[in-house]
């Protein structure tokens, strides 16, 4: 048993009262042979991370119990809230007067009041996860300060202590939070964003409320400047010489962050598949102050102008890097895959490469396509055509076991020199891409599988199946704009989804049909438990590839090299510390993509809205994405959607049939899928809302 779980077991007993923590601790300290600074650490972090509260002075109890229960906060408009409890079917409501000032987004432990059969009122007892800070836009009432929050669903205004920062109404702020113990709650100014009008200072609110930051902490810094330049003979120690083979990286143009790079041979009854990806966790060891940043982070967070990496650039673009012509450490994944398809034997190792190339998407896809070659991809055609044969065979049976391949539509922007939006198109793949995903994906299901078979505790990436109340809703659609589907089967498989967008694959509302599929679906996750990928219909996947710019890679890759160094064996109690540390991961993994996925989104909208606002006026084409009772939501060939609403359509007397998803009138009739004719008529940079109406 951890200590961690020993700890928990202890204070479960509801019979143990203490005068004070220093008996707590001495009596924990006994109970489990544990050091005092041992267990004050392990105490301190389950108290932050509210696993226990301090019911009464002293005495503590371990959630959930006695009807104590932690969740999310869901703050609204009203005051009144919600909080969304993992396991429980219905949010817990919270009065206004039960919130103890919680805000929006923040973690709270709740009291469990009243239930019912509609579900249960509570009252927040504790904010375990404050924010530490507010993106908002500045106002001066009665010249006293406050904070407008950018956040629609904190329902008040933050009051401001007036610091040496000099500030402006209608700027834009960043403000750290200060809250009192009777849940009052004030900001301090920490930075100036810029004036509520410029674009490039609604970019960086948004990044901000997302409380995701370019630069790194001093102690960050200070530690980054320690780590090698170079790969040292003792390092090469042990490891797998891969240094004299051909190996070398596709990437796009501009990324400075080379974490995989691939190799190929055909031999008489095989393909030989090498797939390198850098050590990152030789240079990042678990509970430094870089790996405590990098857990914080999550991920790296891609933007149109700029990225927000996981790790420091020295390393994310040095030594991590696998640059070419310098010698790299790496984890290597060596498969041997039969002309089939099949996986028949690999090799999992520590090994060092030096790259031959690095590549770019476009230069591979033109040497592929007979285009044109350079001296780079000269030298490594015939590597490309083993490398398109193989995917050839890949790619059948991905299609043979049902596989997903939703095509949504992504956005490609173009800027100048100073960082501006000048145009936005529909990004386009190419056949490059296709390759590295597809031996991307054959390493990350063969790693995945090794360490499911051996049980030995890891991160996986799971995909479970729609429920079966998302199926009928998608047929239900489906039935109303006219699209034939298959009959449901008693068990959803990937293939039953995949007939379906075959089926849309020339209709014009093919678009539609993909993000109602998508939609339909639960989100990917991280997870210590192997639960399957159900879109790419795989029984055993994990995130093995990125471990510069995703932690569950660092994470597993740790578990990996301490397998291989302590001779492929761990003991009961570090297989159960190690499945603790996997759990905790794969958590704040989830949390953190889910965070920078959305505001990647809101980056993009932002970006699309601001090159919209000088069309205003303008005719486009487009389709209808979206029907409501409200009007039609339209999509244009660039990617970019707005409303269309109902006093905006054609003059008629509408009828909403939310089955069939359309606006009938006695002359109109507006349905998903059509082709339509449309007037920007409005852009609104802060909400990042388009309205258009029908030509």
């Amino acid at each position: 048993m951890s200590n961690r779980k020993k700890i928990l077991q202890i204070l479960e007993k509801n019979s143990l009262v203490y005068s004070n923590l220093d008996k707590l601790f001495s009596f924990i300290c006994n109970a489990t042979s544990l050091q005092q600074a041992e267990v004050k650490k392990i105490f301190y972090e389950l108290l932050s991370n509210g696993d226990i509260f301090e019911i009464r002075k002293n005495k503590f109890i371990t959630i959930p119990s006695r009807g104590f229960v932690k969740g999310e906060f869901f703050g609204t408009a009203k005051g009144f809230g919600f909080v969304k409890v993992d396991g429980m079917k219905t949010d817990i409501f919270v009065p206004a007067n039960k919130t103890l000032g919680a805000l929006d987004g923040e973690y709270v432990i709740v009291k469990i009041m009243a239930q019912n059969e509609d579900g249960c009122d509570g009252e927040v007892v504790s904010v375990y996860k404050p924010l530490e800070s507010l993106v908002g836009c500045v106002d001066i009432v009665g010249g006293n300060l406050f904070l407008d929050p950018d956040n629609t669903k904190i329902s008040f205004e933050i009051p401001l202590q007036k610091t040496s920062v000099k500030v402006e109404k209608n700027m834009k702020v960043l403000a750290r939070i200060i809250r009192t113990d009777k849940g009052k709650v004030k900001g301090i100014v920490e930075e100036i964003l810029g004036f509520q009008d410029d674009v490039k200072a609604l970019e960086l609110s948004i990044i901000r409320d997302h409380h995701l930051f370019e630069n790194f902490p001093s102690v960050v810094v200070e530690a980054e400047k320690k780590v090698p330049k170079v790969v040292t003979a003792s390092q090469k120690k042990g490891r797998l010489d891969l240094t004299k083979e051909r190996i070398f990286t596709i990437d796009g143009a501009d990324a400075k962050d080379l974490d995989d790079a691939i190799s190929i041979k055909k031999l008489d009854k095989f393909f030989e598949v090498g797939v390198h990806i850098a050590d990152v966790g030789e240079y990042v060891p678990q509970g430094s102050v870089i790996d405590e940043e990098a857990y914080r982070r999550g991920t790296s967070v891609y933007f149109p102008t700029s990225v927000l990496p996981m790790l420091p650039r020295s390393l994310s673009n040095g030594i991590c890097s696998l640059n070419e012509g310098v010698e790299r450490l790496t984890l290597s994944c060596i498969m041997k895959v039969d002309f089939s398809g099949k996986v028949v034997d690999y090799i999992i190792c520590q090994s060092v490469i030096k790259s031959v190339a690095r590549l770019t998407y476009d230069e591979v896809h033109d040497a592929i396509t007979g285009k044109s070659f350079n001296e780079k991809t000269k030298n490594l055609e015939k590597d490309f055509l083993l490398m398109r044969e193989l995917c050839d065979i890949l790619e059948h049976n991905t299609q043979k076991r049902g596989a997903l391949d939703l095509d949504i539509p992504e956005v490609q922007f173009v800027f100048d020199e100073n960082g501006m939006a000048i145009d936005l198109a529909r990004r386009e793949r190419n056949e490059a891409h296709r390759l590295i995903e597809d031996f991307m994906v054959l390493a990350n299901e063969t790693v995945a599988k090794h360490f499911h078979k051996l049980g030995v505790p890891f991160v996986y990436r799971v995909h479970e199946p729609p429920t079966k109340e998302k199926v009928l809703s998608v047929c239900e659609f489906l039935q109303g704009i006219g699209v034939r589907y298959p009959k449901i089967p008693d068990d959803i498989v990937p293939s039953y989804f995949q007939e379906i967008l075959d089926n849309v694959e020339n209709l014009n509302t093919k678009d539609v049909v993909n993000k109602i599929v998508l939609r339909s679906m639960q989100k990917a996750k991280y997870s210590n438990k192997d639960l399957g990928h159900f879109g790419l219909a795989l029984v055993d996947y994990c995130h093995f590839t990125s471990p510069i710019r995703r932690y569950p890679d660092l994470t597993i890759h740790r578990i990996i090299k301490e397998w291989l160094k302590g001779g492929k064996k761990l003991s009961t109690l570090r297989k159960e510390e190690l499945d603790e540390f996997a759990f905790d991961s794969a958590q704040q993994s989830s949390e953190c993509e889910r965070n920078a996925d959305i505001a990647e989104r809101d980056v993009d909208d932002l970006w699309k809205a601001y090159l919209m606002k000088d069309r205003v006026g303008q005719v486009f084409d487009a389709s209808i994405s979206s029907v409501t009772n409200f009007g039609c939501f339209v999509a244009l060939d660039n990617t970019v959607e707005g409303l269309v609403k109902v006093e905006d359509l054609p003059e008629d007397a509408y009828l909403f049939l939310d089955k069939q998803l359309k606006l009938k009138g006695a002359s109109h009739v507006f349905s998903i899928g059509d082709k339509v004719k449309v007037q920007l008529t409005n852009v609104n940079l802060h909400t990042r809302n388009l309205d258009f109406k029908m030509v």
